[in-house]
């Protein structure tokens, strides 16, 4: 028996310890609400109000001591328990249910945070912010259960929320993007425009805004997440400086066993499409550098590379990734099309979005 574990553990996936209630064909619409997750609007920027009740802080207290663990519907039922416990009137067990809510889709939950953040603030900032909330949780639902009244209710709030501040960049991403999903392209287009002209050049998700611009099909899509890098090779890159190629994210780490029997696995990808459109990139989850380095050139793994640091990374973080290894296939308009947990045969649809990319650079060679 103590063989038949330990052969089991050697080659599956490190996971981190989670009750996830998600099944795995809907981790891929997880990541439109982690994108969304990712914002930190100025107007944020002030820590909210914790609950004043002495039950509701305790509550509260032991809901914060799960989210370390990564025990998330605990932690969210903490923070469902500890804003009962303050009459639904703890700001931040709000922000913490809509955020879990968000990653769980418990709708509901998130929703009923929402509300409570809008009836409560008071103030132009307050209520620009609490009505921005309300909006990201109904045009998250709207996405997930394809609902165009979802996606109305959202522009609304969004409305709302320009209304008591009209400088707010998020909220223009986010109204154009549930405009886009309402095929109001012209109306969506405008809104992409303004936040465009908010946000310093250089920035990951006005690089994204100006392709929703040019190409509002792609605010309706299951985009991968705007990120900048700099990789191992001194190249800074960007998710959409990779329009036109297909795109193999790999999440590893050299302390993670399975990750290192996939290793050969992937350098025979890297091979295999060597010169045509297709980029591989390797983030790792490593937090000792030199070690990284070392077995990158050890075992010739001549690809891109970039480290993430852990878990808590920033790429990971935007990508949700809760156990390594982990890839995410994104076409040559940087469509998420699959993901994989653990060491998987993918070389067929990598060979699809291939071909597909070559199509698409044809005309452009004809042009030149």
């Amino acid at each position: 028996m103590f063989v038949l574990i330990w052969l089991l553990a050697k080659h599956l996936p490190i996971v981190i310890a989670s009750r996830d209630r998600l099944s795995p064909s809907r981790r891929l619409s997880r990541l439109l609400v982690l994108c969304s997750l990712s914002v930190t609007p100025l107007l944020a920027q002030v820590p909210p109000e914790g609950p004043t009740s002495e039950k509701a802080q305790k509550s509260y207290k032991e809901a914060l001591e799960e989210v370390p663990k990564h025990r998330t519907d605990f932690a969210l039922d903490g923070f469902k328990k500890a804003d009962k416990q303050d009459e639904g009137r703890c700001l931040a067990c709000q922000r913490k249910m809509i955020q879990y809510g968000l990653e769980l889709h418990e709708w509901k939950t998130a929703q009923t945070a929402a509300d409570e953040m809008v009836a409560e603030a008071q103030g132009d900032k307050s209520v620009a912010l609490a009505h921005f909330e309300l909006g990201i949780v109904l045009l998250n639902e709207g996405r997930d259960k394809h609902k165009d009244d979802l996606f109305t209710r959202a522009h609304d709030e969004f409305t709302k929320s320009l209304t008591a501040f009209a400088n707010f960049p998020e909220a223009l991403l986010a109204d154009g993007k549930a405009l886009a999903q309402l095929r109001q392209d012209a109306a969506a287009k405008a809104e992409f425009e303004k936040y465009v002209q908010l946000k310093p050049v250089g920035e990951p998700e006005r690089q994204r805004a100006l392709r929703y611009i040019t190409e509002p099909e792609l605010a309706r899509a299951r985009m991968a997440p705007p990120f900048a890098i700099d990789t191992l090779d001194g190249q800074h890159i960007s998710m959409d400086d990779l329009t036109g190629k297909v795109v193999l994210i790999d999440f590893w780490a050299t302390w993670c066993g399975p990750c290192r029997e996939a290793t050969p696995h992937i350098r025979e990808i890297a091979k295999k499409f060597q010169g045509q459109p297709l980029v591989v990139l390797s983030v790792s989850l490593d937090s000792d550098e030199q070690k990284w380095k070392e077995f990158i050139s050890k075992n010739g793994m001549t690809w891109l590379h970039y480290r993430d640091g852990g878990f808590t990374g920033s790429v990971a973080n935007l990508f949700g990734v809760k156990a390594i290894p982990h890839t995410f296939t994104i076409d040559a308009d940087g469509v998420l099309q699959d993901e994989h947990i653990g060491d998987a045969s993918i070389e067929g649809k990598l060979k699809k979005l291939v071909a597909r990319a070559q199509e698409l650079q044809a005309p452009q060679k004809l042009l030149r």
